[in-house]
């Protein structure tokens, strides 16, 4: 559902539907005014009834007869009417439960004002108003529950139908799709010398599932390739709120916001630009190596890298009002995405992605945004290591996931949840290497000098006592005992 809409579209559009030979599931004309209450089950019907006859969008046109289609104009002016002191525009959405895609659009038609509410389709479930479900039957509104066997096929389309599958703007033409996405760089970042002609770039987009051809020789951008290539995600109505937002504060707290920008671009097409973005608001330190002095950001930028593409690629892409975000304070970095983790946080770095946006991950990994078996934990995990950072941190928090990345402390300043976490993960990128967390490794994990065995066998008895880790061998000589993470002690004896 693109967000720019041209009185030229609109009275097209318009004319369009008017065409139908009645009334269809995703179709419902009006002359004037219905009832705040019946917009709102009308919302849901036809969001519903648009997911069944797979349709990016469904109408409700006002200035329109029902049995003629005659357009003949409506006194309904949805920006000015109020149900309480609220905006019709805004009240049906505290209603509607999954929050979807609606705007009221107007235009003049043969002189003639028409009203049209452009509804997206339903996605992953139905759509609900006010704890009620509904459903068009011909041209009829009904509740979802007394047409089970509506019910039972919206459900198998939720079941195989992947965002990214689904249309982003529908019906327009090939110079429009080419206008809204960065084709240039898809070219570049798949490898691929430009075309030509615009049918061979067309084709290749097509491909790759980007576009696909549609009714009269016109074409829809599917979420996909919007996600990816737009050159502005607000020209895609569904997508925008999907732009990565960065936040920077002040300090440790979120009370004072020095600076905060939303991202523009695809997620392709601008990644190294917000890559760039975020390591310069990000503090720098100067160090003196062999004399001479250089500047090296607080985190490598290995592991902002590969903690952002993941946000990108695991996020909950149906999940409404939400998208990534980059926070960034005094002394952490925090990487949220909307969506509860697929795989348990703690088992992030050994377990293999499960992934819910298969076909978003598989090109990000084409084009080399990300690291090629999917996750990259293990390099952020083994890059804090290197430059003795905390251990980073992973959790879920409510609706979403969390990566934390942390500013230099000494062991000292550490507190004890710290050094646990910091020993189970290097325990983990250990055991995934074939290796094992020993006194030794500890000690060079967190600089701790040869001689002081004692201050690592201590953060190893805190380990231990946590249920972090294990002992490879419980009935090994102190000196020589090694330790796995606490999930690989039925493979001790074998590993």
């Amino acid at each position: 559902m693109t967000a720019d809409r041209t009185p030229e579209f609109l009275v097209g559009l318009v004319r369009e539907l008017c065409k139908l030979p009645k009334e269809t599931e995703w179709v419902e004309f009006k002359v004037d005014y219905a009832e705040p209450a019946e917009i709102g089950e009308y919302i849901s019907a036809l969001a519903n009834s648009a997911a069944l006859e797979g349709k990016a969008q469904a109408y409700l046109v006002w200035g329109v007869e029902d049995e003629t289609h005659t357009i003949v104009g409506t006194r309904f002016t949805p920006k000015t009417s109020k149900v309480g002191n609220e905006e019709l525009e805004n009240w049906p959405l505290r209603l509607l439960e999954p929050k979807i895609d609606f705007r009221f659009l107007e235009v003049e038609v043969e002189g003639k004002r028409v009203v049209l509410l452009e509804i997206g389709r339903a996605f992953r479930h139905p759509v609900r108003f006010h704890g009620s479900e509904y459903i068009r039957v011909g041209s009829y509104k009904k509740r979802l529950k007394d047409f089970p066997e509506k019910e039972r096929a919206l459900w198998r389309v939720f079941d195989r139908k992947p965002f990214e599958t689904l249309v982003a703007a529908e019906n327009v033409s090939a110079d429009e799709a080419l206008r809204l996405l960065n084709y240039p760089a898809y070219f570049e970042l798949t490898g691929r010398p430009l075309p030509d002609s615009k049918t061979a770039i067309l084709d290749a987009l097509k491909s790759d599932d980007l576009v696909c051809p549609s009714e009269a020789g016109s074409w829809s951008v599917m979420n996909l390739g919007a996600i990816l290539f737009a050159k502005q995600l607000s020209d895609f109505h569904g997508l925008k709120r999907k732009a990565v937002r960065v936040i920077q504060y002040r300090d440790n707290s979120r009370i004072e916001t020095i600076r905060e920008q939303d991202g523009t671009k695809g997620y392709a097409s601008g990644f190294k630009g917000l890559i760039n973005f975020i390591n310069g608001m990000l503090p720098a330190n100067e160090v003196i190596q062999q004399a001479l002095r250089r500047t090296v950001t607080m985190y490598p930028e290995v592991a902002v890298r590969e903690l952002v593409a993941n946000a990108l690629i695991h996020q909950d892409l149906f999940a409404t009002g939400a998208g990534p975000m980059v926070e960034i304070f005094s002394n952490r970095m925090e990487i949220t995405n909307p969506g509860v983790p697929l795989v348990a946080t703690e088992r992030f770095l050994d377990t293999p992605p499960k992934s819910r946006n298969e076909a978003l991950a598989s090109m990000m990994r084409r084009m080399g945004i990300c690291e090629e078996r999917g996750s990259g934990v293990d390099k952020v995990v083994f890059q804090t290591e290197f430059y003795q950072l905390p251990a980073p941190m992973f959790e879920a928090t409510g609706d979403s996931t969390r990566a934390t990345l942390f500013a230099h402390r000494p062991l000292s300043k550490m507190d004890k949840a710290d050094r646990i976490r910091a020993c189970y993960l290097h325990a983990c990128l250990k055991y995934v290497n074939r290796e094992f967390l020993t006194n030794a490794s500890v000690r060079e994990r967190f600089g701790i000098q040869p001689q002081n065995i004692a201050v690592a066998s201590r953060l190893i008895r805190d380990a231990l006592k946590a249920g972090a880790i294990v002992p490879h061998d419980e009935h090994a000589a102190p000196r020589l005992m090694k330790y796995v993470p606490f999930w690989a002690s039925g493979s001790r004896s074998g590993t």
